[in-house]
């Protein structure tokens, strides 16, 4: 570590209006040892303590930067909101600036980069160091997986990481996304991970953090963490009698089902329901039929039978076809289809008619703010949800706040303006009530319980609104971001123009892939498909 990194340190703290005192109050440091720095009586701090001050500078800063939004909000303004269109067609993605972190952690085939051992362990190290105290208490991380093969590879190098800089870790096994978010928060943990690619095939896999408060980590920390990996790693490990030690946590999964379970109306049942769950051979392949079948249902299982090689292979909430298939054979009520970490969900009705995330949000929505139970006013999607669920929540007289793609940042918008329910039409579907990610099991018990308690059918209850034609197609490209190229901004702006007033048109690149995805949505469907054609024959021709 040299002198330079402590330099650009004091920079920053200046510039940013925090004290410096108020860092190393957060950092759990001496003031006086800081001072004497400062004005130039000693050396520069010592590595560790450099590398303490920057982790608590960059949760002050990020507090204070939630702070302003929160202010700004007061006054009418949301600068997400304001910047939709900024974000959806023209902004580049943030995990183009990024070498490991994408727009859900970090993802990428299993052993290529960055989805290695080695990348895995720098994660431990760092992220390990940067949720440490100099406190005298045993620091902890939880740690779940799904399936995959792979997994096997990421969480030893995990572990290792972690327990040297001195962390201790709990190792839950396959357990849902919501549910590692959840654990980290009730057992006190200083940080949790979640090793997954979510929906993606087994031959990919990923890392998921979240804060002692059970959120995924915002931008600014996530790059933080990343500046540690590429820094003398080496730096601030544990002496040997402080290593971190390790052990297995048996009853995760049946702590997960009572949480779940105990979202379900009190007074109501599954008795006489007849369910097919598909859990997509992934992280959910015990828990959710358990939790189905205590609470009363008559539950048929798909996807339960894991090898590590067959998460998501066509089954889940991305390919329901094999849910729905099996709903009209067994004459059964309604199909619930998760995804390999079981954060996401998608729900078909008694005739195999498939019942995404945006009826899905409506649904609950419209549930809450019957009972009077609906904060916000309205509910927080994506700019890729439809714009029917935008038109029938403003006939309900309820608002709908749109952010760019991912559960992440819907969630940070529902924080900021008090909503408690957001999503994704994927079938992310966060219910702040309850979680603090998307839990695709406790979205379906609530559908489950406006079925009960209403007594429609689903293929009655699944249609809220009428959806608006939507187009989505995915470009893959190699080298230049397409995007950047003249002829694909024409196209863009052409599109624009002719969809004006009765629909929108959305190009962004994918945040986990090298893909662009080119959305349009309107009234008319022929001129949506004349739209999406136009932007993406202009990629190929760039190409």
């Amino acid at each position: 570590m040299s002198d330079n990194k402590w330099e650009k340190l004091q920079a920053a703290v200046s510039a940013s209006g925090i004290s410096i005192k108020d860092v190393a109050e957060a950092a759990s440091i001496a003031q006086s040892s800081i001072f004497r720095a400062l004005n130039g009586s000693t050396k520069a701090p010592r590595p560790e303590t450099v590398d303490k001050l920057e982790a608590a500078f960059v949760a002050l800063l990020t507090q204070k930067m939630a702070d302003y939004r929160q202010a700004l909000s007061v006054y009418g303004y949301n600068p997400i909101r304001n910047r939709n269109e900024e974000m959806a067609t023209h902004m580049p993605a943030m995990t183009q600036t990024r070498k490991y972190f994408g727009t859900d952690g970090i993802r990428g085939r299993a052993n290529t980069f960055p989805m290695t051992a080695e990348v895995a362990y720098r994660v431990g190290m760092a992220a390990g160091k940067m949720f440490m105290s100099e406190t005298d208490r045993r620091h902890l991380v939880v740690i779940g997986k799904d399936t995959r093969l792979s997994g096997y590879m990421i969480e030893p190098a995990l572990v290792a990481g972690f327990t040297s800089v001195g962390m201790d870790v709990r190792l839950f096994g396959p357990l849902p996304t919501p549910g590692v978010a959840m654990m980290t928060r009730s057992m006190r943990a200083d940080l949790g991970v979640m090793i997954s690619a979510s929906h993606n095939a087994f031959a990919d896999n990923g890392i998921k953090l979240f804060g002692p408060d059970g959120y995924k980590l915002s931008d600014e920390v996530e790059l933080a963490i990343e500046a540690r990996m590429d820094g003398n790693i080496l730096t601030g490990v544990a002496d040997p009698h402080k290593l971190g030690r390790v052990a297995r946590v048996d009853d995760a999964q049946w702590r997960y089902v009572e949480i779940a379970k105990a979202t379900f109306p009190r007074h109501l049942t599954l008795n006489g329901l007849r369910i097919v769950l598909d859990c997509a051979n992934g992280a959910a392949y015990k828990v959710a039929p358990l939790a189905l079948y205590e609470l009363g249902a008559e539950v048929f299982p798909l996807g339960v039978t894991p090898d590590g090689l067959n998460i998501n292979e066509k089954c889940g909430s991305t390919q329901p076809q094999a849910m729905a298939q099996k709903v009209k054979e067994l004459r059964a009520d309604i199909g619930i289809a998760l995804d390999g970490d079981a954060d996401r969900v998608v729900i078909c009705d008694e005739h195999g008619q498939i019942v995404d995330g945006d009826q899905i949000m409506a649904i609950v929505a419209g549930a809450l703010a019957r009972k009077g139970l609906l904060k916000g006013n309205g509910l927080v999607a994506t700019v890729m949800s439809n714009l029917g669920l935008e038109r029938h929540m403003q006939k309900l007289g309820l608002s709908l706040e749109r952010t760019k793609v991912g559960d992440r940042y819907v969630m940070e918008r529902m924080r900021e303006g008090g909503f408690n329910i957001g999503g994704e039409q994927s079938g992310h579907v966060i219910l702040s009530d309850y979680a603090t990610t998307g839990d695709g099991l406790i979205a379906a018990l609530q559908v489950l319980a406006e079925r009960v308690e209403s007594g429609k059918p689903m293929s009655e209850l699944g249609r809220q609104f009428d959806t608006v034609p939507q187009l989505l197609k995915n470009v893959k490209y190699t080298g230049q971001n397409p995007m950047e190229r003249e002829a694909v901004k024409q196209a863009i702006r052409d599109g624009e123009e002719t969809l004006k007033g009765t629909g929108r048109v959305l190009v962004r690149p994918s945040g986990t892939e090298p893909l662009i995805r080119v959305m349009a949505e309107g009234d008319d469907a022929e001129q949506v498909k004349a739209v999406v054609n136009a932007i993406t024959e202009a990629m190929a021709a760039s190409a």
